[in-house]
């Protein structure tokens, strides 16, 4: 079934995509300069405000009491500092449920088109975190220290509610006013326990805030902290972009084409509910985003965000990372097209075991429904428009129950699978067919029955790759990211089922798994980024389908992959137990007279033997 001839000569395609990523190379847009000295900024002042709205409002849930008077309070504050100030009042879903919550935007006029939005939340979902109202004291500080100023952009000050899933922000971006220049989200302002990244750019797709405006916060961060600005991996930025899984409020602003980041001393994730907090810390962050925000306001219209990795300060963008995983993808294509004619001609069938193949994703179609089920009826109750990190995310009762009952109904699944398909998995082949009356050969189809017909056969086979990489192909038009975590299997895997190989069960097993690592190693850099254990993240999976944030075709999508998975588990099985295919076993045919001692009598030409 396998040519290795066409695999090799599709590597070529290969070496000709590595050289276009290496001249599309570019360089990238260094920081911009203020012109103003940001000492203004106050940072006892904003400690002050910090730690008296903490000790008024300990506790401040979205759309609860607290969090409506907070909202009174700050817009109080922005008009006395003379903004304009609006404010918008809507039903979202939070992490505790549907709730009324409200954004409080004030705005100060510039004298040229642009906007320079600046967003803290105000809400939290521990009780008493002052680090969690930093950023609602820094807004209200800079409010006052930009409104005695000139400015040439227009500022927008932003109060939102609904941090976890990100509710008020995703709100904020669905009704700003263009052109937008940049937004910048304040997290934790004044936490002393310091994470990394700390200026965050990630969105819920694969767009990414522009290097401009990444480069002039670090600079600016740099400058009036003396943190160092650590950029992810060259894997770790694969990885967000393969699956965009970020959780802070910056995330929904790239769908609105607006360039975003988060400036927190936590990066991405909310911090402790007891983080110590200093003056220090508050005014050095505070003087960062008003010196970010002089550097913008007088420098050059930021581009809205793009696709794209850095690596050793150059910018690999993203058509480049989507010609080299489409060339990755080819030789396994190419040679799978050519085994799926070569299995056809043979007379194996290849339709049957493709339906088998894609049987395997039905359970996981099954718990996909069940969760859009679920949260019709309402039994899934809390779920926000976006992932939930660790820091906020509760394993209550209901959720180990609608867990558990998915691992039931994908259980329950498999087995009705078994009993509608086991009579393929013994493949046994049907008795000779006999020829017909007339005294013609009996029919294709008829010939076809009788050939061995197993999950260790060509025919399964081919059907095993023709849907991996059918579905490999699929996530490459919407997600190349996503789709190069598939390369290695395809690549592995093409080796497992090639009759040619019949590979000994060590083997087997050890290229099985090098083919999942990629995913696994996706899972378990996730599980450290948001600070999830096995039961949450499954938890979390689910509430980002029942909340929207992951959509029904990707999760469908990924349940062929899960179906691939295991019946590659299941062929293995079968596999290991055939018998190495030898040369020698091949009958020799002779053609012409005994003394003749061409190719017929000295055996079948190996490179016949595939056809």
């Amino acid at each position: 079934m396998l040519d290795p001839r066409i695999y090799r000569m599709g590597l070529m395609v290969v070496v000709v995509a590595v050289i276009v990523v290496a001249f599309s190379l570019g360089n990238q847009a260094g920081p911009l300069s203020a012109t103003l000295v940001p000492d203004a900024f106050n940072g006892d002042s904003a400690y002050g405000t910090m730690q008296s709205l903490t000790r008024q409002y300990p506790n401040r849930p979205p759309g609860s009491p607290a969090d409506t008077a907070i909202a009174d309070y700050v817009a109080r504050s922005m008009s006395s500092d003379g903004l304009v100030v609006q404010r918008e009042v809507f039903g979202a879903q939070t992490v505790d449920g549907s709730r009324t919550i409200e954004n409080v935007i004030g705005t100060l006029a510039g004298s040229t088109p642009g906007t320079i939005v600046l967003v803290a939340h105000r809400d939290a979902p521990h009780s008493g975190s002052a680090a969690d109202m930093s950023g609602t004291a820094v807004l209200l500080e800079l409010a006052q220290v930009l409104s005695q100023q000139t400015q040439q952009r227009s500022i927008v000050l932003a109060s939102t509610s609904g941090q976890v899933g990100a509710a008020g922000a995703a709100e904020l971006a669905r009704n700003l006013p263009g052109p937008v220049d940049a937004v910048i989200v304040l997290g934790d302002m004044a936490g002393l326990k310091v994470g990394s990244p700390i200026v965050v750019p990630w969105s819920d797709s694969q767009l990414v805030a522009d290097p401009l405006l990444r480069n002039t916060v670090a600079s600016a961060l740099s400058a009036q902290t003396g943190l160092g600005t650590r950029d992810e991996s060259l894997g770790g930025q694969f990885l967000h972009l393969a699956f965009p899984l970020a959780v802070s409020e910056q995330r929904p602003f790239a769908a609105a084409g607006l360039s975003a980041v988060l400036v927190s001393a936590s990066g991405a994730r909310l911090p402790a509910p007891g983080e110590p907090t200093s003056p220090g810390q508050i005014g050095g962050f505070g003087r960062t985003i008003l010196q970010s925000v002089s550097a913008l306001e007088s420098g050059p219209t930021v581009p809205g965000p793009s696709s794209y990795l850095r690596w050793q300060g150059k910018l690999i963008p993203a058509w480049a990372i989507r010609l080299l995983v489409l060339a990755l993808i080819a030789p396994v294509l190419c040679a799978t097209i050519d085994g799926l004619a070569r299995v056809r001609r043979r007379g194996h069938r290849v339709a049957r075991w493709s339906l088998w193949v894609l049987s395997a994703s039905l359970p996981f179609v099954l718990a996909v429904l069940a969760i859009l089920a679920l949260r019709a009826v309402g039994v899934i109750d809390a779920a926000p428009p976006g992932p939930v990190g660790g820091d906020a995310l509760t394993l209550g009762s209901r959720a180990v129950g609608v867990l558990a009952g998915l691992v039931c109904l994908i259980a329950a699944g498999f087995a009705v699978r078994w009993r509608l398909t086991r009579h393929m998995w013994a493949g046994q082949p049907a008795p000779a067919p006999a020829p017909t009356e007339t005294g013609r050969p009996p029919s294709r189809r008829a010939a076809r029955r009788a050939i061995p017909d197993d999950p260790a056969s060509p025919g399964a086979g081919a059907a095993f790759l023709l849907v991996l990489c059918v579905v490999t192909l699929v996530l490459w038009l919407a997600n190349p990211f996503a789709a190069a975590l598939l390369v290695p299997a395809l690549h592995l895997w093409l080796w497992i089922v090639a009759p040619e190989q019949r590979l000994r069960a060590p083997w087997a097993v050890l290229l099985f798994g090098a083919g999942l690592v990629p995913g696994a190693l996706a899972l378990f850099y996730y599980a450290a980024a948001l600070g999830l254990g096995a039961a949450p993240a499954a938890w979390n999976a689910v509430l980002m389908l029942a909340g929207g944030s992951m959509s029904v075709m990707s999760a469908i999508e990924w349940s062929v992959v899960l179906g691939c998975v295991v019946s590659l588990a299941a062929m293995i099985v079968r596999i290991t137990r055939q018998p190495r295919f030898d040369p020698a076993d091949v009958p020799i045919t002779v053609r012409g007279p005994l003394t003749y001692a061409g190719p017929g009598s000295l055996g079948a030409v190996k490179s016949t033997l595939r056809r």
